[in-house]
Formats: structure tokens, sequence, C-alpha cells
């Protein structure tokens, strides 16, 4: 699989503008500012529905506009698919595969495979429980797109029992009554069915990418630790009926609190090194190895399934040293196809080789190297 052209109109820093990408290596070199990463977001929001630099869909839209529009040409197995995306901010985004609109932006999802590593990935290991589900949640749907559906509807179901929950506090604390909470009931079996379902999929994909975080941290490291994960989560068992009976216990707590306190939205993943956790005791390079190699586990999880996805490397080779530079370069340099960004050529081992791109303000120009 590979992205044979990208078009952004109204998507950010450009009004308009058109790239025709290669197979292999394609380098976007650039001073910082100019939109490199804008049009990596852009192929990211294609395969995700989301950004990973920011949580809601106005930045992506130019400033002034009123809808942005995304349109990449796919090339899988010898044949081309076009896939559009207008993002309109405050509504429900429109989506066409080929030239047949979808009902449903999410119907787009698993037309376009891709992995993205970011500086900003650095979160994955240092930041909140809710950056390490959504890293989960987007490799599930990824690799099974029908749980977009799942984990919509669960979040939906959420989202009207914490309603509930919120309504019958505020009664109990500013009007001193009791709240009703007959249909309580009924919102804890949707999040169950839900629920289950979803932790079913993220138990498997974690016992499905553990080995693959493990090569590909020995890669990047070059054997100075073990990585692994493990899922920590708020049930004992990936079942409704443990759901069930993680809610009943948890009532009490929740009524009090007016909030959901058990389910898949409060879990997280723990990942070590050795016999120690990252989380508090890995030095920054440790870190930012051990982020890399998430993304690589990803990237090779996702081969393995038989669809070799794109890989996004978005200013990268700047933040390593020339040894994980070169080990990078040589982990990546036989992907199928490989988008790479940065403000200096030269930090870009020459044994990636590939198409080169100048990234000026409004404009992206093949370089003939």
């Amino acid at each position: 699989m590979y992205v044979r052209r990208l078009e952004l109109v109204d998507i950010r820093s450009y009004a308009s503008v058109g790239v025709d990408l290669q197979p292999g290596a394609n380098i976007l070199v650039g001073p910082n500012g100019v939109g490199k990463t804008n049009l990596v977001e852009a192929l990211g929001y294609v395969a995700t529905l989301a950004s990973h630099r920011v949580s809601n869909d106005a930045p992506l839209v130019r400033s002034g506009a009123a809808t942005g529009v995304i349109r990449c040409a796919i090339v899988h197995d010898h044949r081309e698919l076009m896939v559009e995306l207008e993002i309109v901010p405050g509504k429900a985004n429109r989506a066409r595969l080929g030239r047949s609109p979808v009902r449903r932006a999410r119907d787009i999802l698993g037309a376009l495979r891709l992995v993205l590593f970011a500086p900003e990935d650095l979160s994955l290991v240092r930041g909140d429980p809710a950056e390490r589900r959504r890293y989960l949640d987007d490799l599930l749907i990824q690799r099974q797109p029908r749980f977009a559906g799942v984990r919509a509807d669960y979040e939906r179901v959420l989202k009207q029992r914490n309603a509930l929950l919120r309504t019958a506090y505020l009664s109990r604390k500013v009007a001193k009554a009791a709240g009703d909470l007959s249909t309580l009931d009924v919102w804890d079996h949707h999040l169950a069915d839900y629920g289950a379902e979803l932790l079913q999929g993220r138990l498997a994909l974690v016992a499905a990418l553990a080995p693959h975080l493990a090569k590909s941290y020995d890669a990047v490291a070059e054997g100075k630790g073990s990585a692994h994960l493990t899922y920590k989560g708020t049930v004992a068992e990936p079942t409704r009926e443990a759901l069930l009976a993680a809610l009943a216990e948890a009532r009490k707590s929740e009524v009090e609190r007016g909030v959901t306190l058990v389910g898949p939205h409060r879990d997280d993943l723990a990942f070590g090194l050795g016999e120690l956790p990252v989380k508090g005791y890995a030095s920054h390079g440790e870190s930012w190895s051990f982020a890399l190699a998430l993304r690589l586990a990803a990237y090779d999880l996702l081969r393995a399934d038989g669809i070799e996805p794109i890989l996004v490397l978005d200013d990268v080779f700047a933040e390593l040293d020339t040894g994980r530079r070169e080990r990078l370069a040589g982990l990546v340099g036989d992907a199928a196809q490989v988008l790479v960004t940065c403000a200096v050529g030269a930090d870009v081992p020459p044994s990636l080789g590939g198409s080169w791109y100048s990234v000026r303000p409004g404009e992206v120009l093949r370089d003939e190297r």
C-alpha cells in the first residue's frame, strides 16, 4: 500500500496544495513552520479520523474557511482508490470512497493503514492514561475497523450514563432531593455489552503486540533492556458479567461522585524495561526509544496482518543520535512507503535514499536528486 497523491484544500496553512508521492522513502524538507507536519497530519486523519496534535477538528480547517478537504489516492494491489474527507467544524464530517459518498465518515476507516511517529509520542510513555488508551484503540480499529462502531457506542452510552449520574448528584447537592436513577440499570447493561467487547479486543491486541514491542525496542536500543507491556483494567475479566459486577460494586461511589468509575475508559497500559516500570525510572533516551518502539511494533503488527501500512516519521531523526538514526533507517528502509519530515536534510541518513521534496509556505516541490 502507498499514497500516490495527496491534495489539501483549506487545511491548516494550505489554501490549496497537491503533491505526488512515490513508493519507498519520501523526504519532506523545509524550515520549521512551513507546513511539513500539516501534510502528514492530514494523512493520519484519513487513517484514524483524528489528529495526533489536537483533540478536535476545528484547528485543522484553515483560518477563515468554513470547511477543509483532504483527498488522497491510495494504491493497493495495483488498484487505486480515491478517499475524500470534508471536515466541517461543529458538524458531522462528510466522506467519499471513490466517487460514492458514504453514510458515515468512519466508513472509510481501513482504506488507509498508517502508523505515524512524532515527538508528541513521548506522551505515550510519560503522559496520561488517555494517551495510551487512544494508542490502543486507534491500532485496534486499524486492524479491525468494526471496533470504530464499538468504541463509538461505548462512548455514547458512557456519556448518557455520566449525565444521569451527574444530574442525580446535582439534585442531591443543590436541591437536597434524591435524583432519579431508575434507568441506571438499563445503562449498566448497555455499558457492559459494549465495554466487554472493547476490552476483549484490547486484550487480544496487547497479546499480539507484545512480541513486536520487545523486538522493536531491542533493535532501536541495541539490546539495552527488555521491553514489555501489561494491560491494567478496572475489571477482573473482560466479560459482560464481570463488568456488571464491577458496576454494581462501584455504584455507591459513583452516585456520590456523579461519574462512572469502572470500564475501559478508566483502564491503562503499564510499560516496563526489565524489572522496572518505564514511567518514573526510564531516562529521556530510554523513554524516547520506548515510544519509537511502540510505533514500530504497531507497524510490524499491521504488516504481519498482510497489508503493509504507510510509515510516517515526523521530525524524528533530529531527536536521535547518529547511531539511532542509522539503526532506524535500516529498520524502515524496506517499507512500501515511508514519509519523513525534517528541517535539515543532513539529519536523514543517506542510506534511506528515496524521493526528496522542498516544503515552502503554501507549496511542495519535488527535488531532483
